[in-house]
């Protein structure tokens, strides 16, 4: 295979011989325009100014063509090489700016009311919601868990964050473990982490068999088919995080006190194990984004628009309306008529440090 090579860029002599071995001036009269003060260029300016130009169209064809032309064997032209795949799951796309301190408080109030008012019509229909979270490791799945559920009531939404199963339950049925833990009718739970696991981690890191793979990846679709079915409202958040953004925020975990748990050897496998991952994450994709229960995924790179978009995301996926209640009056407390309280002395308080 013949390679392209590169123009040398050397100096040309300003009088070359020519063929016959005589050689050739420069006319001084070449058709040129005249300068602003009406003097003529001299024969080596000229000169110069030809074989640079000359040089530039030169310098520029070579370019183009090891750009365009692709090398070439026994006259025939040879496919480029393909690329390497790019396992990188967010778009290389112009990264926004970061919202200011008060722009996000402020946005996140408003949503956080909207959720309030979903919660109520949540309770006043009987619904039945049930949220996914699922994603890389670090890409902001459990603090977008937590902007959600911090002005809700605990008795309607719920979190579901399942350890490792126990011995008992990796003998049940694969879904059995989870579906103790959907939804009753006016109720929301929010799945950290759901049967997808079989999908990821589990087969990553080898902890299910090939046919208990193939048979999650048969059987999920139709599982989850009989839920929506049923009258469950189903909804999958993939969140998806570049390289760099989860090495910084692993980073982070590792210098961080408060966030030293957030760091478990199962996400430093993570790391180790990008490409697999990604492997895995399309193959359930190309399985289980099904019509009746299709993946949203979310960019995590800027984890405050994150938040914000999978909230306004979730509220529109629900018709609700606003069941704000009538001006509450407060009755007036009742009177101590009668009522002798205990020492202070009997009481035990805490210290007051602060």
């Amino acid at each position: 295979m013949s390679e392209v090579k590169g123009v040398r860029e050397d100096v040309v002599p300003e009088n070359k011989p020519d063929a016959g071995g005589k050689e050739t001036a420069v006319s001084s009269k070449a058709a040129e325009p005249a300068s602003p003060e009406g003097e003529k260029p001299t024969a080596r300016a000229e000169g110069d100014e030809g074989r640079q130009k000359a040089a530039g169209k030169k310098n520029t064809a070579t370019a183009k063509a090891q750009k365009t032309d692709k090398p070439k064997a026994n006259g025939q032209t040879v496919a480029a090489p393909a690329e390497p795949p790019n396992y990188s799951e967010t778009p290389a796309a112009p990264r926004k700016r970061r919202l200011k301190t008060k722009e996000y408080e402020d946005a996140l109030a408003k949503l956080q009311i909207e959720l309030v008012k979903l919660q109520e019509w949540i309770k006043f229909k009987k619904l039945k919601v049930v949220v996914l979270f699922e994603g890389r490791d670090a890409a902001g799945k459990g603090g977008c868990i937590k902007r959600i559920t911090e002005s809700l009531s605990p008795r309607v939404t719920r979190v579901a964050a399942l350890p490792a199963p126990t011995d008992r339950e990796q003998t049940q049925w694969y879904f059995q473990r989870y579906v103790q833990h959907l939804p009753a009718g006016g109720e929301m739970v929010l799945f950290d982490r759901s049967w997808y696991n079989r999908a990821g981690v589990e087969r990553v890191m080898g902890f299910c068999t090939d046919d208990e793979y193939r048979e999650f990846l048969r059987s999920c679709p139709e599982f989850e088919r009989m839920l929506v079915r049923s009258g469950v409202i189903l909804i999958k958040y993939w969140f998806s995080v570049s390289n760099e953004e989860q090495e910084r925020r692993f980073q982070k975990r590792v210098y961080h006190p408060a966030k030293h748990w957030k760091l478990s050897p199962m996400d430093l496998e993570s790391r180790a194990r990008w490409v697999d991952y990604s492997k895995a994450k399309d193959a359930m994709f190309a399985h289980t984004d099904i019509k009746q229960a299709p993946w949203y995924v979310v960019n995590g790179d800027d984890k405050e628009r994150a938040r914000l978009n999978v909230i306004t995301h979730l509220l529109s996926m629900i018709d609700y309306e606003d069941l704000a209640p009538e001006p509450i009056i407060l009755p007036p407390r009742q009177s101590e008529h009668g009522y002798v309280r205990p020492p202070i002395t009997d009481q035990t308080f805490i210290p007051e440090i602060y």
